[in-house]
């Protein structure tokens, strides 16, 4: 009994040792192929879509200003401050 649960024990580690092996040769060859592989090309960027006039961009934000204007969410010093950014 005790000699059969030795063997088992001896045949268990000889398979986790190939196997480790196995696992350890095929990891190493996967990165030395990704090593030898040339770069893959870095795609350009999207282009950009075209720029909203500077005048609809300029109203769009003051609308926005003077609707949190209105809900309170900022305040009438606050507002006439930003808004003069916006106008600079």
């Amino acid at each position: 009994m005790v000699l059969r649960r030795s063997r088992n024990l001896a045949r268990t580690a000889a398979h986790t040792a190939v196997a480790a092996k196995t696992i350890n040769a095929v990891g190493n060859s996967a990165a030395r192929k990704q090593a030898a592989a040339p770069p893959l090309p870095v795609p350009d960027a999207a282009p950009a879509a075209a720029p909203a006039a500077p005048a609809e961009d300029l109203i769009s934000k003051i609308e926005r200003l003077a609707a949190l204007h209105q809900s309170g969410a900022i305040t009438d010093e606050e507002f006439a401050l930003l808004k003069a950014r916006e106008l600079e």
